[in-house]
């Protein structure tokens, strides 16, 4: 008895926080808007992995069969996530929601010992509670289906967490689990992961105006290294997103909520934001709504760390007036802010600012009744929303199999496909797809490369079904020729008269190149950090 008491806030975390994802044990997908893309993403990472590339960049079998460079811009965390999962004899579904339950688990446990360090366990359990009950997640898990996010908003709290820890106690085991945390958000989901990475300037900024003790500037490095370690994923997708077509399919200004929708609590499982009969739910949350009035009666109160709360206090209206269309000047004219895609995005920082704000609350009501009710409130009002209508009982074949899923881009708005690249071409079942008088054998065939022999009549131009990309190049009897493409964006090579070894190989460019070494010289400082002891550096 006296072990359950000693653990009864884990205990608690750990009951409640599958209760928010009970329905993710039940059997099948639950029909989400990116739930199947991400089934997708899944099968065709660890098909690649499988093929001995540690880091893939490209999807083979997307597109018709000419592939897409779909890994070298999508966040990759949930993809090693699935495919860690996927090792021990799940399915990709299943994968998929034990991710989902596994995130969830993170960010309840991170939340907490984030919140612990100021307010205490009861007040940080209440925190945490407000973090995982919060409506928005709800919406990422049951509507949206994005992974991505919600494995970034637990990690962040981890940073947050690793980040005080090092502030208050200064042990360098918290400097670099913050440094990687923040990589790993990064990593989680690359729209968020800036996001979050603009807050948590803001958040060092303040905790060093308002903690000036000795040595604390060594915590701006942090989000330095994390940039330094998420590298490879990053700096590919940002210089090379000229490569392709359609990463920008969204326009902002279409898609603001009104006040009332982020106040008034809803539910639905459309995309709109204007459309009555397609919308999904933008509320902050009744319980969120409520903890925010009270933390505003308490503001003359003296508390230690009540300019914190006015921190995350202000931050919390800040963002909801971004969020509104009130903002519109900001969103069109500040640099980069627009690559948010939604405004009602930043539902995910408000997610954080309300769990700190609830547990400010907590602490500063000492009364058991109270504090019970704060408990129970957001489970009260939020339950409801992790119900789905049905589920999709299908098997991973169901997707790997069918054209209509396997064939496309993986994406609305042909999203991914090269710009060179004819979206409107047949399926494509073998590499080689042109030529005259052609003779042709595949000699060998993996996610990166293809090796076959080729007899032609002629001098002429081959065609190989391959989408062209930059990173593609052509060994012909084991020299390297120019790689070049055809009017449709399919990679073409010129072939003397008779028989010939042809290989083609997807490699990195310069510039991945480059990101790939900052990563890895970044991961060897962290190992350097960690060793320096045992070995006396």
């Amino acid at each position: 008895m006296s072990m359950v008491k000693k653990n009864i806030y884990w205990i608690l975390i750990l009951l409640i926080t599958l209760l928010s994802v009970k329905s993710l044990f039940h059997y099948g997908l639950i029909p989400t808007h990116d739930g199947e893309y991400h089934i997708i993403r899944f099968y065709e990472f660890d098909k690649v992995l499988r093929s001995g590339i540690l880091y893939p960049r490209w999807a083979p079998d997307l597109n018709n069969g000419y592939g897409i460079p779909l890994f070298n811009y999508v966040y990759p965390l949930p993809n090693y996530a699935a495919s860690l999962i996927h090792v021990f004899g799940f399915s990709f579904i299943d994968s998929f929601k034990l991710s989902l339950i596994i995130a969830s688990l993170f960010g309840s446990i991170f939340s907490y010992l984030w919140l612990r360090r100021f307010f205490g366990n009861l007040p940080a359990l209440i925190g945490s509670i407000f973090f995982i009950y919060s409506p928005y997640r709800f919406v990422d898990i049951y509507v949206r289906g994005s992974i991505g996010e919600i494995w970034a908003m637990s990690l962040f709290l981890g940073v947050l967490w690793g980040t005080t820890e090092y502030i208050y106690i200064r042990k360098m085991k918290y400097f670099i689990i913050s440094s990687i945390l923040l990589a790993f958000t990064i990593f989680a989901h690359n729209i968020l992961g800036f996001m979050y990475f603009v807050f948590y300037i803001t958040y060092l900024l303040f905790m060093f105006i308002n903690k000036k003790e000795h040595g604390e500037k060594k915590m701006f490095i942090i989000p330095i290294l994390s940039l330094c370690i998420s590298a490879i994923f990053w700096i590919p997708a940002l210089f090379e997103t000229g490569y392709v077509r359609g990463l920008q399919v969204f326009d902002v200004n279409n898609n603001f909520p009104e006040l009332f929708q982020l106040i008034f609590p809803s539910w639905g499982t459309g995309f709109s934001t204007t459309d009555l009969n397609n919308q999904m739910s933008y509320q902050v949350g009744v319980a969120n709504i409520f903890i925010v009035f009270c933390s505003i009666f308490l503001i003359r109160i003296k508390n230690e760390h009540k300019k914190l709360m006015l921190f995350f206090l202000g931050s919390f209206f800040f963002v909801i007036y971004l969020i509104l269309s009130y903002s519109a000047w900001i969103w069109q004219h500040v640099p980069l802010i627009a690559y948010f895609q939604f405004s009602w995005r930043l539902l995910s920082l408000i997610v954080v600012f309300t769990a700190f704000i609830s547990a400010y609350v907590a602490n500063a009501f000492s009364g058991r009744i109270i504090r019970l009710t704060l408990l129970l409130l957001p489970i009260v009002f939020a339950l409801q929303y992790t119900t789905p209508a049905y589920y999709l009982e299908r098997p991973d074949s169901y997707y790997t199999t069918r054209p209509n899923f396997i064939d496309g881009t993986n994406s609305p708005g042909n999203v991914f496909n090269t710009k060179w690249m004819n979206g409107l071409l047949v399926k494509n079942n073998d590499h080689v797809i042109g030529g005259e008088n052609v003779e042709y054998q595949l000699l060998q065939k993996s996610a990166s490369e293809a090796k076959f022999l080729v007899k032609t009549e002629k001098k002429q131009t081959i065609l190989v079904g391959i989408a062209y990309f930059p990173g593609w190049k052509i060994f012909v009897d084991e020299k390297e020729v120019q790689t070049t493409y055809n009017k449709d964006g399919i990679i073409a090579l010129s072939l003397e008269e008779g028989n010939h070894v042809v290989r083609v190989v997807f490699e990195n460019t310069n510039i991945r190149i480059i990101a790939t070494t900052i990563s890895l010289i970044s991961l060897i400082g962290i190992f350097i950090l960690v060793f320096r002891k045992r070995f006396k550096i």
